[in-house]
């Protein structure tokens, strides 16, 4: 199968235990996102992956293919750029046509170029917009139409620990991350009850993000500032927690960092 040509007519199984849902993943070539993606196969979710480098997607396949075979799980690659509203659009209508339905989308994919508001890094503020904002909304304008036909859904939202605090070079990461919680907010408060939504907030974990950082004062304070990151998996397993709970139980926010991390 190729990254962007779905399977069309295949459906998940009549015989699938309730709890096995269908996941899409944005972001899912690397960091929380493959975490992500790589927890949930292993606990038997059928997971859409969804990133613009293709070959890492593939490459997860081939790994996550042995968990999958174990659990009953399955890992299906797509191509997306969730800066492109289309590519959204597609994405969760190739991802639909597969398997039936979409369960659970979990907005991940993001960029951290960190730098001071006086280097005038402009085009790397923009970017950090389109990804990081556009990009969730067009994760929300993709799925919620689907989600209320199907009368469920669970929208799950990766922030940050940069959207409750600011630090020096944070200030339009910060932004773009605390955007991202308050549409999440006002999207669980207006959603009908049957969709759940969920933000988890990453402290320093260990991913590609801080390798965007271009400004040098901004690069160095990230290596000494992430000394203590911890593993991807460690915010899998909070976004494995809140989706597998009874439909009855809205697991709202989730903050997830180090213990060293204050």
């Amino acid at each position: 199968m190729q990254p962007n040509q779905p399977n069309q007519t295949s459906q998940t199984s009549q015989n699938d235990p309730v709890d096995r849902k269908v996941v899409l993943v944005t972001g899912a070539s690397s960091g929380i996102g493959e975490g992500i993606a790589t927890r949930l196969v292993a606990e038997g979710h059928h997971v859409v992956a969804g990133a613009r480098r293709t070959g890492h997607l593939r490459a997860l396949a081939d790994r996550t293919a042995g968990a999958a075979t174990r659990s009953g799980g399955s890992l299906h690659p797509l191509e997306l750029d969730v800066t492109e509203r289309a590519s959204v659009a597609a994405f969760v209508d190739g991802a639909r046509r597969r398997f039936g339905r979409v369960d659970v989308f979990v907005n991940n994919a993001g960029v951290m170029p960190l730098s001071r508001l006086d280097s005038l890094l402009v085009d790397e503020w923009d970017r950090m917009i389109d990804v990081n904002v556009r990009g969730l909304l067009h994760g929300i304008a993709a799925a919620l139409p689907v989600f209320a036909d199907q009368g469920s859904g669970h929208f799950v939202t990766i922030a940050s620990i940069g959207a409750h605090q600011v630090v020096p070079t944070s200030a339009v990461y910060s932004a773009s991350k605390y955007a991202a919680w308050a549409i999440t907010e006002g999207l669980r408060q207006e959603s009908d009850p049957s969709i759940r939504v969920t933000t988890v907030s990453p402290g320093v974990v260990d991913s590609e993000l801080a390798d965007s950082i271009t400004d040098p004062g901004a690069a160095a304070a990230m290596r000494t500032y992430r000394a203590n990151a911890i593993a991807p998996d460690a915010i899998a397993r909070a976004v494995g927690f809140a989706i597998d709970q009874p439909a009855d139980v809205d697991v709202n926010e989730v903050i997830v960092r180090p213990t060293r991390q204050r």
